[in-house]
C-alpha cells in the first residue's frame, strides 16, 4: 500500500508509534505489546511502524530507553534541589522522587523494574547508557559519602571478575565510583524497590491511604543504619 499524501501523515510517527504502546502496555500489559495492534490503533499500515522499528523488540528497547532517561531525570533533579553539601539531605530527596516517579509512570517502572517479558533481552549495549545514568544520582551521593567517612558498613562483596568489565562500562556512563559504594547503592536500591513494588501493585499493607508512611520510615532507618552523622 502507498504512504498517505505527506500532508496526511502523522506527525512524528515514532513518538506516536510509543505513546500508543505505552496505553496498550497500560490496559494490556507488556507481554502482549503488538506492532500490528499499535498500527490499528494509529489507523496506519504495519509496515509504516517497521521504517522505525523492525520488529517488536526494537521498540521495547526504544521504551526501555525512554522509561530510563525519565527516571533518570527525574533522580538528577531530586538530588540537585540539594545543596552537594547536604549528603543526607540529597539521600532523602533522591529516595522521595523515587517514589514519585513509580507512581506517575507505573507502566515505565514495571517495565524496567518489573517482571520481564517472556523470551526479551535487553540489548545491553543500548540500555545501558541511559540506565546507568538513572542509577548515577543515588551512586554519586553514596560514594561522596564514603569520600567523606561517613558510610556505616561492613565489607560488602566485591564485584565478580566475570563482571568487572560491564562495571567498568557502567562507569562510562554513570561516573566513576568505587566498587564498594555501588554495591551499597544496589542494596538501597533493592530496599525501597520492594516498598514501592508492593504499593503500585496496590498489594501495601494498610498502614494509610498509599504507602508513603511506611516508604518514609524505610528512608529514615537507611539512612540510621548505614550513615554515620556528620561530626
Amino acid at each position: 500500500m502507498p504512504r498517505p499524501p505527506k500532508s496526511q501523515q502523522t506527525p512524528n510517527l515514532p513518538e506516536v508509534i510509543k505513546q500508543t504502546a505505552w496505553r496498550q502496555i497500560a490496559e494490556h500489559g507488556a507481554p502482549v505489546l503488538s506492532l500490528r495492534a499499535i498500527a490499528r490503533a494509529l489507523g496506519i499500515t504495519a509496515p509504516a511502524i517497521y521504517n522505525y522499528y523492525p520488529d517488536r523488540d526494537a521498540l521495547v528497547a526504544a521504551l526501555i530507553i525512554d522509561a530510563y532517561s525519565s527516571f533518570g531525570e527525574a533522580q538528577l533533579a531530586a538530588r540537585d534541589s540539594v545543596p552537594a553539601s547536604d549528603l543526607v539531605g540529597r539521600l532523602q530527596a533522591i529516595g522521595i522522587a523515587y517514589q514519585q516517579w513509580a507512581i506517575t509512570y507505573p507502566e515505565r517502572y514495571q517495565l524496567i523494574f518489573g517482571t520481564p517479558i517472556p523470551g526479551y533481552v535487553a540489548p545491553v549495549e543500548q540500555v545501558l547508557p541511559a540506565a546507568a545514568r538513572a542509577l548515577s544520582a543515588l551512586v554519586s551521593v553514596i560514594e561522596a559519602l564514603r569520600v567523606a567517612g561517613r558510610l556505616r558498613m561492613n565489607r560488602l562483596p566485591e564485584i565478580h571478575p566475570a563482571y568487572q568489565p560491564m562495571f567498568t562500562h557502567w562507569q562510562r556512563y554513570g561516573g566513576y565510583c568505587d566498587p564498594q559504594s555501588f554495591a551499597l547503592a544496589i542494596l538501597i536500591w533493592a530496599r525501597v524497590h520492594g516498598l514501592v513494588s508492593l504499593e503500585i501493585g496496590h498489594q501495601i499493607p494498610p498502614f494509610g491511604s498509599d504507602g508513603t508512611a511506611l516508604y518514609r520510615y524505610e528512608l529514615e532507618s537507611i539512612q540510621h543504619q548505614l550513615i554515620n552523622s556528620e561530626e
